[in-house]
C-alpha cells in the first residue's frame, strides 16, 4: 500500500518579496510564486504522481499553490478540504512590518528569536509551539487517517505550519527546528510506514529547470 504525503509550501507572495510578516495577512502570489507553483507541479507529474485529496489553509497564497500544482498536474478539481488549522502563525503585532524595520526597532537577536525560537512569541501572536498545537491535531485526526488509509495526499500550507509537521516527521528536536528553513515552492515527498513513521523523503532540487 502507498501511503504517500506531499508537503509544499506555497509559492513566493507579495510580501514576501517585501520582507514584510505575514502571518495571517492575505497577499497574493507573485508571478514568481505562480512559477514555483507550476513548476512543482510539473515535477510531481514528471515523476508519475498523483493525489486523492488535497489539504490546504484558509489563506490565498496556499489555495492558489494548490490548485496551480494540481492544475499542472492534470488534477484540476480535485477535492480539496481547507482549514484554518494549517493557517501561517499568526505574528501579531509584527504582521504586515518589514524584517529590517524590525530589527532596528527591537533588534537583531530579539527578531531572531522570534522567527526562530520554538516557544517564544512575537507581541500578540504564536510562537511555532502555538502553531503546532493545532497543526499536529489537525494532522493527526484528519490527514494522517487518509494517508495512512491508502489515499495519496497533498498538503500545500505555510513556512510554519509546515514546519511543526516536518518536526514531527524528520523527529527533529526543538533546538534543531530552529534552523530549518522551507523553501517556497518546493515539495517534500514523504511515504510513510504502517506505523506512520518516515519510510523515505524527497525533496525537489530547487535548481532543477524543469523546462529544459
Amino acid at each position: 500500500m502507498e501511503r504517500l504525503l506531499v508537503l509544499a509550501r506555497h509559492g513566493q507572495s507579495e510580501w514576501n518579496l517585501k520582507k514584510l510578516f505575514t502571518g495571517w495577512r492575505d497577499p497574493e502570489l507573485t508571478e514568481l510564486g505562480i512559477d514555483e507553483a507550476r513548476r512543482a507541479g510539473r515535477w510531481l507529474k514528471s515523476q508519475g504522481t498523483q493525489f486523492d485529496v488535497a489539504f490546504t489553509s484558509n489563506l490565498r497564497r496556499a489555495q492558489n499553490t494548490c490548485a496551480l500544482i494540481l492544475e499542472e498536474m492534470g488534477q484540476a478539481g480535485l477535492e480539496t478540504i481547507r482549514n484554518e488549522a494549517l493557517n501561517e502563525r499568526d505574528y501579531g503585532d509584527l504582521s504586515g512590518l518589514n524584517k529590517d524595520d524590525a530589527r532596528e526597532r527591537w533588534g537583531d537577536a530579539q527578531v531572531h528569536e522570534w522567527r526562530r525560537s520554538y516557544d517564544v512569541p512575537p507581541p500578540g501572536g504564536e510562537s511555532l509551539k502555538d502553531t503546532a498545537a493545532r497543526v499536529l491535531p489537525y494532522y493527526i485526526q484528519t490527514i494522517l487517517p487518509r494517508v495512512m488509509s491508502g489515499e495519496r495526499v497533498l498538503v500545500a500550507a505555510h513556512g510554519n505550519s509546515l514546519r511543526a509537521l516536518v518536526m514531527v516527521l524528520d523527529g527533529m528536536t526543538t533546538k534543531t527546528i530552529a534552523s530549518l528553513e522551507i523553501a517556497t515552492g518546493i515539495p517534500l515527498v514523504y511515504r510513510l510506514k504502517a506505523d506512520t513513521t518516515v519510510e523515505s523523503k524527497t525533496v525537489l532540487d530547487k535548481d532543477i529547470d524543469q523546462d529544459n
